[in-house]
């Protein structure tokens, strides 16, 4: 570089730091800004020899994550010189004594949490993402900035991924789209959640991300003045009532376009609401705030026409992440839905702010550290998880965190919300643990109901509980909340190591009786025979009675001559399969193969149950700990589970020719019944060549015509050509591919 660059490089890092007090949402007393110009040049002198991929100087990214921190979460001074030496430990020869040294404790922890966690050796079965997610969700019990910037990181992370590899690419993009949007979410980030989710997408899905919004191009003049014709009507009234308010038109996110295309199976032009307003208002006092949002509401539906079943009222009960406000569907002109959002300027800065703002209102001034502590119980339920395996964790984690929310009432009136799909089990533990695990049965609106029925908003719910009850393996099935599942678990575990315990002593004189020593290998040796996972199987069974001492006996004499040829023959024998049937397989393996990774290995592989994909679909492999390469699809639902979780066990794949090999599809289609339509779909399957119909059910009900068909094709583009054609028929209106 020369040194007009470096000059050129040094003034844009001095800009952004101005940039950076300028734009802080709260108000930096001096020493506030002494503590961040500190870290400033003590980041700026630690990544100096330092260049990102792009080619800029490394500073700009903690500096991005700092500038998110301070005005898009709305973070104060600490967190803000946290983000900007958030790389230092990790990066540079500084440590996290050096920074308690020259900052404080508390900025020295929140560093020490955000420094990535070093990759550690663990069970191959147990994955190193998600071991490494546990360990970045376990720092939330010390403070939950760390994951706040952690978000802020990862977002700009995202915003700045263009210049790395494709397949780090998807892995990051899948990672946060798995962990981290959630996280956003339940945070009440609902900004950054949106630009995590987009982002997201544009790397996992780039075609699709593309065509929405080059589609979205397209509609935004005419996106544009409808809206404004909405709003124009709107400003008349609202006016006349002397409201003070501001108007935005809001364009929905690309991530939820395709989030109910995929749901509800239709096309870009038929997604209904993707228009939206946001109506901002001015109020003075609480009581008054509540008061103009249901006048704006009533002056809403003067105009426009409400859909009863989609309106929202989250003022009388927010979310528990503090989110308020009005949502309203109602039908605009040209007959298209529009979605209103009414909410106050305390109530926006909450939801863009989330926790920030929620605590700058309630105590009259943004003091960050007070307020943690209410907001860090929010995911302090998520995380009690006592879950040996990390992916079991996350998986739990995150059903926590997305979960929409619903709004039940105990005997006495008070409000309780749960997860949507709650049962009145899960509302017994959410009332407290002791109650849960006494639970003798529950009433819901006075009528006494399954301990796992399902719970809607407005039900009240009563625990009959009894001192006699203890939970059964049942219980776990009737349950939905990780809180829930943890408490019976552990309750069951407590039973199971007491039976266990009697159970190895039992064995211990059984086998005595039989004249064998229990020491481990025989302890290991009775696991096989079993064909158990863990000694504390065999021992429970044992305890309970279901191993009897005919199987005992069996073992013993298969121990005492022919224990292990009795293995090997068990190993050694395999069904013996049709000559003709093998030659097939071979032939067509031969025509047929995926290959893999950059060399276009060939590698035996099986295709995966859950997405069944077909040649010519978008693909990539999975290696599975007992069954070889799984072969998934791009989108199947799995897939953005396994490449975040698993990013190392990911390897990429793609069809070459496949003329011979054949395979299974389903598509559902639906439309209006008429007479000859079940004539005329047969016909059009049957035109088609290399097409071979494996089932068909067919349906007409009042008027409508179901219809699901397996056929056995053999690669993509028959199947898309069979597609187009089925939809041509007259009185068909969508034929969608599924997947068991």
């Amino acid at each position: 570089m020369t040194e007009t660059d470096i000059e050129l490089e040094n003034k844009a890092i001095a800009k952004e730091y101005k940039e950076l007090l300028r734009i802080s949402y709260q108000t930096l007393s001096e020493d506030d800004k002494k503590l961040i110009r500190k870290a400033f040049d003590v980041a700026v002198d630690a990544h100096k020899d330092q260049r990102r991929k792009s080619g800029e100087a490394y500073i700009f990214h903690p500096i991005a994550v700092a500038k998110i921190v301070a005005s898009e979460i709305g973070l104060g001074a600490t967190s803000i010189a946290s983000a900007l030496l958030h790389d230092v430990v990790e990066d540079t020869d500084i440590t996290v004594e050096d920074i308690s040294k020259m900052f404080n404790p508390k900025i020295a922890q929140i560093v020490e949490g955000l420094t990535k966690i070093a990759q550690v050796k663990t069970d191959q079965e147990i994955s190193m993402q998600a071991e490494n997610f546990r360990k970045m969700l376990l720092t939330l019990n010390d403070d939950v900035r760390v994951i706040l910037i952690k978000i802020a990181d990862r977002l700009h992370n995202m915003q700045t991924m263009g210049s790395m590899a494709d397949y780090k690419q998807a892995k990051i993009a899948s990672e946060t789209l798995y962990i981290y949007a959630p996280l956003a979410h339940r945070l009440g980030l609902y900004n950054i959640k949106s630009q995590l989710e987009d982002l997201g997408l544009k790397y996992t899905e780039p075609a699709v991300y593309n065509d929405i919004v080059s589609r979205m191009k397209e509609s935004k003049e005419e996106q544009d003045a409808y809206i404004k014709s909405i709003s124009d009507v709107l400003k008349a009234s609202l006016d006349a009532e002397g409201i003070e308010y501001t108007i935005k038109g809001r364009p929905k996110s690309i991530y939820s376009i395709r989030r109910k295309m995929l749901a509800q199976g239709v096309t870009f032009d038929e997604v209904y609401d993707k228009f939206a307003l946001r109506i901002i208002y001015k109020s003075n006092s609480q009581h008054d705030e509540k008061f103009l949002a249901w006048k704006i509401y009533s002056i809403v539906t003067d105009h426009y026409r409400p859909s009863p079943s989609r309106l929202r009222d989250w003022i009388s009960s927010p979310k528990s992440t503090g989110y308020e406000a009005l949502h309203i569907t109602v039908m605009g002109p040209k007959g298209r839905w529009v979605e209103i959002q009414v909410r106050s300027e305390r109530m926006d800065e909450v939801a863009e702010k989330g926790y920030a703002a929620h605590y700058k209102y309630k105590q009259g001034g943004a003091n960050e550290e007070h307020g943690l502590e209410t907001w860090l119980n929010l995911l302090k339920e998520a995380l009690e998880n006592s879950a040996a395996n990390a992916v079991d964790f996350v998986e739990d984690f995150k059903l926590n965190l997305y979960a929409k929310e619903i709004y039940v009432f105990t005997p006495k009136g008070e409000i309780k919300s749960l997860p949507k799909g709650a049962t009145s089990l899960d509302f017994a533990f959410s009332i407290h643990s002791e109650v849960g695990i006494r639970t003798r049965g529950t009433r819901v609106n006075g009528k006494l109901v399954p301990l796992n029925h399902v719970l809607n908003s407005g039900d009240q719910v009563e625990v009959i509980t009894s001192q006699n009850q203890k939970p059964n393996s049942h219980w776990l099935d009737y349950v939905t909340t990780a809180r829930a599942k943890n408490k019976i678990k552990n309750v069951l575990n407590e039973d199971t190591k007491k039976i266990a315990e009697d159970g190895k002593e039992l064995l211990t004189r059984k086998m005595r009786h039989l004249k064998i020593t229990l020491n481990e290998t025989t302890v290991n040796e009775l696991v096989s025979f079993f064909k158990l996972k863990t000694s504390l199987d065999l021992f429970y069974r044992v305890g309970v009675g279901t191993i009897e001492n005919q199987q005992l006996k069996d073992f013993a004499s298969l121990k005492s001559n022919t224990f292990m040829n009795f293995f090997k023959g068990k190993m050694k024998r395999s069904p013996n399969l049709p000559q003709e049937q093998v030659q097939k397989e071979e032939i067509s393996r031969n025509y047929d193969l995926l290959v893999f990774g950059k060399n276009e290995d060939k590698l035996d592989y099986k295709l995966a149950n859950c997405c069944n994909p077909i040649p010519g679909d978008d693909v990539f492999g999975f290696v599975t700990i007992n069954e070889g390469i799984k072969v998934h699809k791009r989108d199947c639902p799995n897939a953005i589970r396994l490449q975040s979780n698993y990013a190392y066990r990911i390897i990429q794949a793609k069809w070459i020719d496949s003329s011979q090999e054949e395979f299974k599809a389903t598509l559902k289609i639906t439309g209006m019944d008429s007479l000859g339509l079940t004539n005329e779909l047969t016909k059009v399957i049957s035109n088609i060549m290399s097409v071979n119909i494996q089932s068909i059910s067919l349906s007409g009900n009042a008027g409508i015509f179901n219809g699901q068909l397996t056929v056995v094709v053999q690669n993509n583009t028959i199947l898309k050509k069979l597609i187009e054609n089925i939809k041509k028929i007259d009185g068909i209106d969508k034929v969608t591919r599924i997947y068991n």
